[in-house]
Parts: C-alpha cells; structure tokens; sequence
C-alpha cells in the first residue's frame, strides 16, 4: 500500500501533516471491510479467551462462581466445543498459539507518522506504534531550539531518498520526519512550504540542505 498525505489546518497557527500506508477509507466497500476486520479480530479474541478458560476450567473455573455458573457453561454446546478443543491439545499449544493470535489481534498492520507545528509554540513529531495497546512515540520541539527545517537526499541501498529534516540547536544529529515510512518528494515538499509558512509566516528559504 502506498503512503498517502493528509493535512489538517485547525487554525491559521497550527497545521499537521499526516502520513500513513494504511488502506484510505472513502468509499463504502473500504468501509465495509474495515468494519468486517474488526468484526473478524473480537470474534478470534474472544473465542481465544474462552478456549484459554476451557483449558483452565479444572484449575479455576469448574465449579459455579458467585456471577457465573460455569458448569452449566461447559455443559452447554457451545461449552462442550470449547472443552473438546481445549482437550485435543497440550497445554503449551495452546499459550502459543493463544499468545500469537493475540499477537495478530492487536497488531495495526500499517504504520502513521504525523507532524504537528504549533506557531510560535514549536513542532510536535510522532509515529505510531504497531500495536493497539501501546501509545505513539512522540516529540516536541520548542521554536527556540529549531534553526532550520531542509529535504535532505541520501543512499538507501541503490536508491536515492529524499527525507524531510530538523536541525535542532545543540543535537550533533538531525531529527528525521516520517522516519519509518520516508514519503516521496512531492510529498516532502508539501509538509516543508506549509511547515516553513505556519512557523515563519512565509519567510523564504532554500529546500535544499
């Protein structure tokens, strides 16, 4: 899937600029297939958790609980699958095979790296992680410590890549946007003018560092 750009401009001070090789969802048969994933990921976990309970119903969960009556559950049809499933394999198979379908549950699957500039407040960096229970990596760089935003060209294998750059004040290193999805130059070039615009108001400069 190729990387796409969207830009949002909440306010004449503040736009951001996101980027990300996630399937767009415009039109209805994306739409219906994003919802039948989701569909199709709470159905997996759900009969993960109750397989995993099924092969603890000895330990834990045999006898009626305060809320729950398990053994009214287990001998129900749909317990007794689960219980037949559960016992057709050893209990390691099943924490694998648990652990890696959870695993694929709350893997993204795509990647979202995002640029935020705040005039006057500085450049808000973020990238997303790859799974659905932990947060985005982000970073902040005040405007007193930005000396200049370029596109910087370089050798990733045999190809050349553009990628846009940060030259913040005291850091031996530049800040890399977009690190792990590195967009094409149409558009670097995009989030660079209205980067420069937001932050200077226009000011000119050269793209090139």
């Amino acid at each position: 899937m190729g990387v796409h750009l969207t830009v949002r401009r909440p306010s004449t001070t503040t736009v951001s600029f996101t980027v990300s090789n996630a399937s767009p969802r415009s039109t209805l048969p994306a739409k219906l297939a994003f919802y039948l994933q989701v569909l199709i990921r709470g159905l997996l976990f759900i009969s993960t958790l109750l397989i995993d309970t099924a092969a603890l119903r000895s330990i834990f969960f045999y006898d009626n609980g305060p809320i729950i009556p398990w053994k009214v559950i287990w001998s129900s049809p749909i317990g007794s699958l689960l219980c037949r499933t559960a016992d057709a394999y050893s209990w390691r198979v099943i924490a694998i095979a648990s652990a890696l379908v959870i695993y694929g549950v709350f893997r993204k699957g795509y990647t979202e790296e995002s640029l935020l500039v705040i005039r006057g407040l500085g450049i808000q960096t973020s990238t997303s992680s790859a799974s659905y229970c932990s947060t985005s990596a982000t970073r902040f760089i005040p405007t007193t410590q930005i000396q200049d935003i370029v596109i910087h060209e370089a050798f990733k294998g045999f190809e050349v890549r553009f990628y846009l750059a940060i030259i913040v004040e005291g850091e031996p290193d530049v800040v890399v946007v977009f690190p792990n999805l590195l967009p094409k130059r149409l558009i670097l070039e995009e989030v660079w003018r209205g980067t420069r615009q937001c932050l200077y108001e226009s000011k000119s400069a050269s793209v090139y560092g």
